[in-house]
């Protein structure tokens, strides 16, 4: 699927991070079907423990549920695995490949995300091709704990320095979403939030409205 940049924009709203060790047994894609169900408006599925040829095959069994919604799916970090799946496209890290390098690996057509942390990280990110920013972490997380919190003023400074969309992570849950209100951010990415919730669906539904009010 190909995405305009005002298309690409809406689809930040509500933009989950799978992480199978929150499943508790719960097949990875059931999960993030519920979770589309309740208002997912993009995926990335970042599940680090498995090896190159189980990550591809179920990548494929997710990007199956993400056709069926026309919701963008990206693959965390491995450009090997979205070339593999015909992802719509990658994210990257600051320690990962740089975006003009995953840009010609992938093509034009495809989504880049970069991971950053500071204004400067988000000028450098645009300026060699990102097509979207996910700033974090906002909040205290358990998925990443040793990464260190971005304040509400910096992640402002981010939004207004660029002229890419910025998704918030890290931390984020139904009772400091609204939290993140003014900062200029165009959706929210959550990962326990959805992925460790009995009823992904009407936590996606919940996180939603609350992300629809920024």
């Amino acid at each position: 699927m190909k995405f305009d940049k005002e298309t690409l924009r809406r689809s930040m709203r509500l933009y989950a991070v799978t992480d199978s060790s929150w499943l508790d047994g719960r097949a990875l894609e059931d999960v993030v079907e519920e979770s589309l169900a309740g208002g997912v408006t993009f995926v990335q599925i970042r599940e680090k423990h498995l090896d190159t040829a189980a990550f591809i095959e179920k990548a494929k069994a997710v990007q199956k549920k993400t056709a069926a919604y026309h919701v963008p799916f990206i693959i965390n970090d491995s450009v090997e695995v979205a070339l593999a799946v015909d992802a719509d496209g990658v994210h990257v890290g600051q320690s990962d490949l740089e975006a003009g390098i995953v840009r010609e690996k992938l093509g034009k057509d495809k989504i880049i995300g970069v991971s950053v942390r500071t204004v400067e990280q988000a000028l450098l990110a645009q300026s060699r091709g990102a097509d979207y920013l996910g700033v974090g972490a906002v909040f205290a997380t358990d998925t990443k704990k040793d990464a260190a919190e971005v304040s509400w003023q910096t992640l402002r400074e981010i939004c207004q320095a660029v002229s890419i969309p910025v998704v918030a992570i890290g931390g984020i849950h139904p009772e400091n979403v609204l939290q993140l209100a003014g900062s200029g951010i165009d959706g929210i990415a959550v990962v326990s939030a959805i992925f460790a919730a009995k009823d992904p669906r009407q936590a996606a539904a919940d996180l939603r409205a609350l992300a629809d009010k920024l």
